[in-house]
């Protein structure tokens, strides 16, 4: 951990390499940096929390269903399942109206 002494002479430091006039502007990209990085870090723990639970019935109906459907679902979570399941029946229905002649 920093202390405050350290983070005084850091400060200075900088101070004299980029000057008085470019801190305002080192310090809002460090401030831009450390929000992107929170960011990425909170993404990528709920990341890590969405694969590490297990699956519930819903998901394993959704995966059969899609396996059913001839659906690949290596790497796709339910969502995406859904969504290959939804536009597989639209384009079903619209081939189905085309011959039927409506």
């Amino acid at each position: 951990m920093i202390g405050t002494q350290e983070l005084i002479l850091i400060l200075i430091v900088v101070l004299f390499i980029f000057g008085p006039s470019k801190l305002p502007e080192l310090a809002h990209s460090l401030g831009k940096a450390a929000g992107e990085f929170k960011r990425a870090q909170v993404e990528t723990e709920l990341d890590i929390k969405r694969f590490n639970k297990p699956p519930d019935d819903k998901d394993i109906k959704i995966h059969n269903l899609a396996i059913e459907m001839g659906i690949d679902i290596k790497d796709k979570t339910s969502e995406q399942l859904v969504e290959e399941i939804r536009f597989k029946i639209r384009s079903k229905e619209k081939l189905d109206m085309k011959t039927a002649g409506v």
